[in-house]
């Protein structure tokens, strides 16, 4: 059930999150940019943090969803990374003062960030846990977290790597690299019990709900595919292929406030297809090349004209195979309305008897759409019926 609408207080309170977090990241963006920092080093994460912390913000305002309490507090807090990061880096370049002590706010302040986000997987797409058992996750989380803070609050762990021009102003201890090692894989285990709690919540979920998690899933999913697939290009041409991840709270936002959320079957059954379609026209077309150039020894511009002509006519009837194919595993509410349509046109060619035409016509359209009313006008007989 949907979390009750967000009082006035903490719209306002959300509101200023924002805010805040902008300012910050327009902070961020003044002082790395008149420093030398380098857009791919840390201001990309900017778009991701706003995507986030407005996402966050819009689902807190309009539904008290603890996930956009979650969301705003998590872009708030990396705001807060970001800023301090590029103000202690600054110092390698021009002293900036406290700078030491900026660069401890951000060893400090980063052991919060991965908690927040890891927790979103127990709370999706409600804001409450699937049952009351997961809640010792969240206190592995909550556990977790705070050594990452600790350990990088009293010890030198991370921050001579992060700012090898400054000297940590907090070294009470040696380096606790033990404990702080412990608490990131503590962070990995409450991912991997997230991911469980998604499919134990998809089993058990109705159709609504299972839709709104398809859409966590398929952003997930399209993000990591683009990291990975980014990060093994030898010249990578999304050098912040990071920015991937604005899909996730994107499909969050569209879950959550249910904005088109019947659309993400075709979305999957699309993108499936297209990839599909894709991989096999590249193969084509390299193949082609080969035995051109390499068997019949013709000149390499009339080799890729010819494959390039082949691929282009193979497209259209291989995508509407594939999609066909798909749509029958993936999306079968498009395939079945499809067969109904086709097979009711079918019928329509021999029909000759009005009214048993009328009837196959609304059993058609009731079967392929489900509509709550349906009424037919046939000029000359009356109003519909």
């Amino acid at each position: 059930m949907m979390a009750p609408a967000a009082r006035p207080g903490a719209r306002g309170l959300a509101v200023t999150l924002l805010g805040l977090t902008v300012v910050l990241l327009a902070a961020s963006l003044v002082i790395g940019l008149t420093g030398g920092e380098g857009w791919t080093a840390v201001l990309g994460f900017i778009p991701v943090t706003i995507t986030f912390t407005l996402v966050g913000a819009l689902v807190a305002a309009r539904t008290g969803n603890r996930l956009g309490w979650l969301f705003l507090g998590a872009g708030t807090v990396t705001a807060v990374t970001v800023v301090t990061n590029v103000y202690a880096a600054r110092a390698a370049r021009a002293e900036l003062p406290a700078a030491a002590w900026a660069g401890w706010t951000f060893t400090v302040v980063l052991g919060i960030v991965t908690p927040l986000f890891f927790l979103t997987l127990l709370l999706f797409p409600d804001g409450r846990l699937p049952s009351p058992r997961w809640r010792p996750v969240v206190w592995v989380a909550v556990a977790g977290g705070l050594a990452e803070v600790v350990s990088s609050a009293v010890s030198d762990v991370n921050f001579s790597s992060n700012f090898p021009k400054l000297r940590d102003p907090v070294m009470l201890v040696a380096p606790l690299g033990t404990a702080y090692n412990a608490a990131t894989g503590i962070g990995l285990l409450v991912f991997l019990a997230g991911a469980a709690a998604m499919v134990v919540r998809f089993r058990r979920s109705g159709q609504e709900q299972r839709l709104q998690l398809k859409w966590f899933m398929y952003a997930s999913a399209v993000a990591a595919v683009v990291v990975v697939v980014a990060g093994e290009l030898p010249n990578n041409p999304l050098p912040e292929f990071e920015i991937a991840f604005l899909l996730i709270p994107a499909a969050v936002g569209v879950a959550i406030l249910k904005y088109r959320l019947y659309e993400i079957d075709r979305l999957i059954s699309r993108t499936l297809a297209y990839a599909v379609v894709t991989g096999l026209l590249v193969g084509v077309y390299a193949g082609l090349v080969i035995v051109a150039t390499q068997v019949f020894r013709f000149r390499t511009p009339v080799a890729v004209a010819a494959s390039t002509l082949v691929a282009a006519a193979l497209f259209s009837p291989l995508r509407r195979r594939v999609q066909q194919m798909v749509d029958k595993r993936f999306n079968r509410v498009r395939y079945d309305a499809d067969q109904t349509v086709a097979a009711f046109a079918a019928r329509l060619r021999d029909a000759v008897d009005l009214d048993t035409v009328r009837a196959d016509l609304l059993a058609a359209v009731n079967s392929a759409v489900e509509p709550a009313h349906i009424s037919v006008w046939i000029a000359g007989q009356g109003p519909p019926r």
